[in-house]
């Protein structure tokens, strides 16, 4: 018993500071936030070590129900790591907004805590825990601004669609246990691959999971709630739930998908064939919508969508390959678009003014390194070599080629070129295109969301320059 709770010290611990800064910071006097936000970061920053420490424990704890080792501790150190960079760029953006509050710090924690649980699943029961902490906290999040519009319909929407989605997910699970008899992975898995006694009720379990899950990670055609969101939720939320809340929803479908999708088989086959025509339909939907938007954060919403399509095939190749592929697609992407978002909420006035490519005019002028650092997250997404995307689509791509989908990969080196046409345009905007406006927009000081950027931009480069260590870690060479 207490090799488990050792073991799953990340889960507590993430948990534990939650619930100490919600209490603290109810017992503490005004001005308090100047506690909170350390103390926030310091747990995290705990959690992200201890994870450290439990890399190469492989097992599981509490009779099977969690899992140890290198797979959840690389997300523990991804979500941590994305959770204290979203809280230093917060300050000085809820500050400028007039919404600095410490249930932020708090809500991002259990955020968190949610995101590490679903990292650690093995049962349905745990995965479904977990995705209902993170979500319950996006939810007041993405509406955290309550005296804007935008703010508080992107609350509702997310609501509204992120219940209907969890009850597919529900009923999925459902069937799946009436299915196989077992919620946990090890025995779901045992029983698909020696057949199940009532094969429907698995294929429409199974389906269903896939949808639920599909929508977490804003995947077409479940994605149509995304730009709303992204747009309406402060800009730090929206750069917090497309990569922590994705790359979450990612360790849940590597883990689910291998136990409740067979190896081979016809319906394999088609599971398989159906995951992959949602890829390929979200790397086309989400980078030809993106060319049609103004808005920097709905470009970047509709961005998201088809980086979901290019992580999809890390699912659909079913291999270790394709499995250490998208972990480091993941890692890239957290920096990439968390510095992105950052970037554009220093940028942002209040009520969500400056976040057209116009006001993004003579940007390079005006500030010469903003306009640096945003250009240089552009070239990432586009996946331009040295930088980190470019490694990452390079082995899903191989991956996805490995596993027969080479057609897969095609369309995605297509999605790939349409994409260059939105991420440079916002590069010709703040290089080769005056401001028309009367009033130049004024950027505020980063502060401490220089920090975050600063990392971010590290983060880049050294997962561009070494990525053959980092897939070594996860387990696989180039």
């Amino acid at each position: 018993m207490m090799l488990d709770v050792y073991y799953t010290l990340p889960i507590a611990l993430s948990s534990f500071f939650g619930i100490s800064a919600m209490v603290l910071g109810a017992l503490l006097p005004r001005n308090r936030s100047n506690f909170v936000l350390p103390y926030s970061v310091g747990g995290l920053g705990i959690v992200f070590l201890w994870a450290a420490l439990l890399w190469g424990r492989n097992g599981t704890a509490f009779n099977g129900m969690v899992l140890t080792g290198m797979f959840p501790s690389f997300f523990d150190m991804l979500f941590s790591a994305a959770g204290i960079l979203v809280m230093l760029a917060a300050r000085p953006y809820l500050q400028r907004m007039n919404w600095e509050f410490d249930e932020f710090y708090v809500l991002v924690q259990f955020a968190v805590s949610g995101m590490i649980l679903m990292a650690h699943a093995n049962h349905l029961l745990i995965v479904f825990i977990g995705i209902e902490i993170m979500s319950i906290s996006f939810y007041v999040l993405a509406a955290y601004m309550r005296n804007q519009i935008l703010s508080v319909e992107s609350g509702f929407k997310y609501f509204l669609l992120g219940a209907f989605s969890t009850g597919f997910l529900l009923y999925g699970m459902a069937l799946i246990y009436g299915a196989t008899g077992s919620m946990e992975y090890t025995s779901i898995r045992a029983a698909v691959s020696y057949g199940s006694k009532m094969p429907m009720l698995l294929l429409a379990g199974t389906g269903l999971i896939i949808v639920g899950l599909c929508f977490k990670v804003a995947a077409f055609p479940f994605h149509v709630w995304a730009p709303d969101v992204y747009q309406g939720a402060p800009t730090v939320v929206s750069a917090f739930m497309s990569t922590g809340g994705k790359a979450a929803a990612f360790a849940a479908f590597i883990q689910l998908g291998s136990a409740i999708i067979p190896n081979g088989g016809p319906d394999g086959a088609k599971m398989t064939m159906l995951l992959a025509c949602i890829s390929a339909a979200s790397m086309l939907v989400g980078n030809i919508s993106a060319c049609a938007q103004r808005n920097v954060k709905r470009m970047l919403a509709y961005s998201s969508v088809a980086q979901a399509g290019y992580m999809l095939m890390g699912i659909i190749s079913g291999s270790g390959r394709g499995t250490s592929g998208l972990m480091f697609y993941l890692a890239a992407y957290m920096f990439t678009q968390i510095g992105a978002f950052v970037l554009a909420s220093t940028l942002e006035s209040e009520y969500g003014k400056n976040l057209e490519f116009a006001d993004y005019g003579g940007l390079a002028k005006r500030h010469p390194l903003l306009a640096g650092v945003m250009a240089l997250f552009m070239f990432t997404l586009v996946g331009l070599p040295p930088f980190a995307v470019f490694f990452g689509k390079y082995y899903l791509f191989t991956a996805a080629i490995e596993a027969g989908f080479t057609w897969l990969a095609i369309v995605g080196a297509i999605a790939s070129v349409i994409s260059a046409y939105f991420y440079l345009g916002l590069i010709v905007a703040m290089y080769f295109r005056p401001y028309e406006g009367a009033d130049t927009p004024s950027v505020a000081q980063p502060g401490m969301s220089g920090v975050t950027l600063t990392i971010a931009v590290l983060g880049i480069l050294l997962l561009g320059f070494l990525p053959n260590v980092v897939m070594r870690l996860t387990g696989s060479g180039m």
